[in-house]
């Protein structure tokens, strides 16, 4: 019995040994390479990229390309334990230094200010013409429909029960909605609110893009509906021009916004229906990619246009101002879009 344990306890320290044995030899045939990228991930860890070789740069992926193998094989031969949490820690910071983002947050915001947004934009041209061109048909529609039965009025506007703005309204009731609400309180909130609003338009807008962009179109055509019903009705008063620039201050932004949203649902549609001669999901992920760009931008412009419409519009009491503040952004952002082409731009996509 004990000789039968002894030649059991010496078999298990053999197999310690041999296992031992096949780990030093592993590692002394790989480790050199090992090293090697250990130190040049170091140094591309540290910032000090512009100090490596040419050589090293051109074998930093064949190296990790070894690491990632000798992690396979060392898990698949139960190696050591110290030397598989060892690869693991190498692969994973190789794979940022060959994979990962090369530039750091405040390098990406410049570049996305600097043209990378605006080129995404233009890279969607024919999408844009759509979806402005869905946009203004809306708006007539919208206001064919309320012109030939006032009913219409309610299924397009979502006020609430007291929202005085209704078919019917005298001119002075509806001059009261665009005029003396310097005092009015809980602007910051109003803001927030709009902001919320807004940007749920736009996000569905975009999101919906992935069934051919038809839901986009349908959502844009029901969205400017309510403005031109709006428009009718303050028309009906001789109010046109007030309306307008209280809708101008904050519209200009609010509705390009809502303009590049539903063209970037529609350029993921279109890339989908027509997807040439990529493959559909490789059309579409290129599109996505570009689209979404667009879409970093305009939930910055709708903050900017929440800000506007729950502040500027309630402070600033006179057409002419309003109109001249709601012209100035539209002119902003048409230079930044269309005019604004600095060089060497990468588009996303």
């Amino acid at each position: 019995m004990i000789a039968r344990w002894f030649g059991k306890n010496a078999g298990q320290e053999a197999a310690v040994e041999a296992a031992a044995l096949r780990s030093d030899r592993f590692r002394q045939a790989r480790e050199g390479d090992w090293q090697r990228l250990d130190a040049i991930v170091t140094r591309i860890e540290g910032g000090r990229l512009r100090k490596l070789s040419d050589e090293d740069l051109v074998a930093l992926p064949a190296l990790y390309r070894t690491a990632v193998s000798s992690l396979a094989i060392a898990r698949e031969t139960s190696l050591d334990a110290a030397l598989i949490a060892y690869l693991e820690g190498l692969a994973r910071r190789a794979w940022f230094a060959v994979y990962g983002p090369r530039e750091g947050l405040g390098a990406w915001l410049r570049r996305f200010f600097l043209g990378g947004w605006s080129a995404a934009v233009r890279a969607m041209g024919i999408d844009l013409v759509i979806a402005l061109a869905v946009m203004v048909l809306g708006t007539v529609v919208g206001w064919l429909l309320v012109s030939g039965n006032p009913d219409w009025y309610y299924s397009l506007m979502a006020g609430g029960s007291d929202d005085v703005r209704v078919p019917g309204a005298s001119r002075a009731v509806l001059l009261h909605t665009l005029f003396g609400q310097q005092d009015q309180n809980g602007l910051s909130m109003f803001a927030a609110y709009l902001f919320s609003n807004n940007a749920q338009v736009s996000l569905i807008a975009f999101a919906l893009g992935f069934a051919f962009g038809v839901p986009s179109v349908l959502l844009l055509i029901h969205n400017t509906a309510g403005l031109g019903a709006l428009l009718w009705l303050y028309h009906g008063q001789g109010l046109t021009l007030e309306l307008v620039g209280w809708l101008a201050i904050h519209g200009t932004t609010e509705l390009f916004a809502i303009l590049l949203a539903g063209a970037a649902g529609l350029h993921i549609g279109r890339a989908m229906a027509f997807p040439g001669e990529q493959p559909v999901l490789t059309a579409a992920a290129v599109a996505g990619r570009r689209a979404a760009q667009v879409m970093v931008g305009v939930v910055l412009m709708l903050v900017l246009a929440a800000l506007l419409e729950g502040f500027g519009r309630q402070l600033i009491d006179a057409t002419y101002a309003r109109l001249i503040i709601g012209g100035t952004m539209l002119a902003l952002w048409n230079a930044y879009f269309f005019a604004y082409r600095p060089a060497r731009v990468r588009v996303a996509g």
